[in-house]
């Protein structure tokens, strides 16, 4: 991948990213607000899977624009939050593991609010993310 953009996106495009990461928002507060953990709501609620969804179906129209690396940004940023899940799961399975697991959950929130917050910040910018 090039590092400088040759093309400027669409509007629509950008809309798209900004509705991904309201969506992606969207999940944390359900998370917040709910029965559930942040994380938790993240990554198997409706609006996040819908947004990681959008970003597959639309990643190939943002190449070769700044918009891309948003894209990348938003998919890699539920995948890891997914892999992170996985080994907490696992570590919640054993009764050693649970205080441990507790810490992941904990990390991982924090680290997507601050993923969400600082793509959508460079976004409204209209600023690359650089990965």
């Amino acid at each position: 991948m090039s590092t400088t953009p040759t093309t400027s996106p669409s509007q629509n495009l950008v809309t798209v990213a900004h509705v991904v990461y309201a969506l992606h928002a969207v999940g944390l507060a359900i998370g917040a607000f709910g029965a559930a953990t942040i994380v938790g709501a993240f990554i198997f609620g409706w609006p996040s899977i819908i947004a990681v969804i959008i970003n597959y179906v639309k990643r190939g129209e943002a190449r070769g624009t700044w918009l891309e690396s948003h894209y990348r940004w938003q998919i890699r940023t539920f995948w890891f939050a997914a892999l992170w899940m996985v080994v907490a799961g696992v570590l919640f399975a054993t009764i050693i593991g649970i205080p441990l697991a507790w810490v992941i959950f904990a990390a991982v929130t924090a680290w997507l609010i601050y993923r969400i917050a600082r793509g959508w910040l460079r976004l409204r910018d209209r600023l690359p993310m650089y990965v």
